[in-house]
C-alpha cells in the first residue's frame, strides 16, 4: 500500500446512512477516528436530515440532496474552527442523522392515577391510555433535549423516554381543557384533537417533536367513583319516586298471585309506602276528600263515620290500596292499634299515622 492509498483510508469521502430498520429516529455516522476530507460527499435521503456537531457545538445542517463539503456550504463549522482562510485541511466532527418521518402507533399511559378537579365530581384521581404520532421538527432541540450521544437512538428507546413527560404534558392539558369526567366517554376522538393545541407548543419547544395525532382511547376512575355513578344514573333513571312505588305495587300485587303471603305482604309493604308518600305530599292532610275506590267510585259513597279522625277498617283499606282482610290481619296482630266498639273496629288517624311511621 502506498502513501497515498494510507492518507486517502483515513479519509471520509462520502458520508451517507441507508436506514432499512424503520424504527430509528437518530443515528451517529461511525468515523472510525477518520477525518472529513475538503470536498467530500454528503448524501442526505429523503425523510432525513444531517447535523454536523463539533466539541459539544452544533453546526451546519443539511436536508435532503447531494453535498460537498466546502468553505462554502459549512459557514457555521468554519466559523466555530476559526479557519482564517477557509476550509483546505481535513477536519473531524461528529454527523448526526435524524429521521424526520412520522412514527405512527406509539403509546402512551399513566403509570399512577392523575388528579383532576372535575365540576360533577370534584377532585378526582383518573388513569388514562392511548396513542399518539410524532415527528421530529427541530433537529438540535431533539438531539439536545431527547437522543443525546446515542450513537443509535430508536423507538422503544424512545418511548421509554417520553412517556413519563408525554404524560404529564396530557394531564396538564386535560386539565386546562375543563372536560367533564362524565363527557370523556363520548367525547374521546373530539377530546385527543382538542388537546392538540395545547400539546405541541409545550412538547415542541421542549423536546423539538411534534405530534400529529394524539388518540385517546380510554379514560378510568377507580371503582367507588364508578359505584357512584351508577347509582346517580339509577337514580336519574327511577325520576319521580311516587310514580315508580305506584308502579312497584303494580308490579309485586301481580307477582303475588291472589293473595299469597308472599304477595299480601309485598302489597302491604308497597301500600304503606304509597300511603307515606302521599301523606308527606299533603293527600291525606287538611281534611281533603279521600281517594277514589278501585272501581272509580269516591270514597265519600262506602260507608265512612261522620268523624274524619275515626276511620272504619274499609276506609283504612282504601286509603293504603289493600284489602280490608289485610287491614284486619294488622288490628288483630295488634299492629295497628284499633277500638272494637261491639262487632266493628274503629282506627284513629293518628294510630293510623303511628302505624305508618314504623
Amino acid at each position: 500500500m502506498g502513501l497515498m492509498d494510507f492518507i486517502k483510508g483515513e479519509l471520509l469521502e462520502i458520508i451517507e446512512w441507508q436506514d432499512d430498520s424503520r424504527d430509528t429516529i437518530a443515528w451517529r455516522y461511525p468515523d472510525d477516528d477518520k477525518a472529513i476530507k475538503n470536498g467530500a460527499q454528503l448524501i442526505v435521503r429523503e425523510s432525513q436530515t444531517a447535523q454536523f456537531l463539533y466539541l459539544g457545538q452544533f453546526g451546519d445542517t443539511f436536508g435532503p440532496g447531494k453535498h460537498t463539503l466546502t468553505t462554502d456550504n459549512i459557514p457555521v463549522l468554519t466559523r466555530i474552527k476559526g479557519w482564517k482562510y477557509g476550509f483546505q485541511s481535513p477536519f473531524k466532527a461528529d454527523v448526526y442523522f435524524v429521521n424526520t418521518r412520522l412514527f405512527t402507533g406509539n403509546k402512551w399511559g399513566t403509570a399512577n392515577p392523575i388528579m383532576l378537579r372535575d365540576a360533577d365530581l370534584g377532585i378526582v384521581r383518573a388513569r388514562a391510555y392511548g396513542t399518539y404520532d410524532f415527528k421530529v421538527v427541530n433537529v438540535q432541540t431533539f438531539l439536545k433535549e431527547v437522543a443525546g450521544s446515542d450513537h443509535d437512538f430508536r423507538v422503544d428507546e424512545f418511548g421509554d423516554t417520553m412517556r413519563s413527560r408525554i404524560v404529564s404534558i396530557f394531564s396538564d392539558a386535560l386539565a386546562s381543557a375543563h372536560v367533564p369526567v362524565f363527557d370523556v366517554a363520548t367525547r374521546y376522538t373530539d377530546l385527543g384533537d382538542a388537546l392538540l393545541p395545547l400539546i405541541n407548543p409545550v412538547i415542541s419547544a421542549k423536546y423539538g417533536i411534534e405530534v400529529a395525532s394524539f388518540v385517546v382511547e380510554n379514560v378510568s376512575v377507580p371503582p367507588e367513583v364508578e359505584e357512584a355513578i351508577d347509582k346517580r344514573s339509577a337514580m336519574s333513571a327511577i325520576g319521580n319516586l311516587n310514580d315508580y312505588v305506584k308502579y312497584q305495587m303494580a308490579q309485586g300485587m301481580a307477582a303475588g298471585g291472589g293473595g299469597g303471603a308472599a304477595g299480601t305482604a309485598s302489597e302491604l309493604a308497597v301500600g304503606f309506602a304509597v300511603a307515606k308518600e302521599l301523606m308527606q305530599q299533603g293527600g291525606l292532610t287538611g281534611g281533603g276528600a279521600p281517594p277514589p275506590l278501585p272501581g272509580g267510585a269516591p270514597a265519600a259513597a262506602a260507608a265512612a263515620p261522620a268523624n274524619p279522625d275515626v276511620l272504619d277498617p274499609p276506609t283504612v283499606a282504601c286509603m293504603l290500596g289493600v284489602s280490608e282482610a289485610d287491614v284486619m290481619t294488622e288490628i288483630e296482630s295488634g299492629n295497628l292499634a284499633a277500638k272494637k266498639i261491639g262487632s266493628s273496629y274503629r282506627v284513629t288517624r293518628a294510630a293510623l299515622d303511628a302505624f305508618l311511621a314504623h
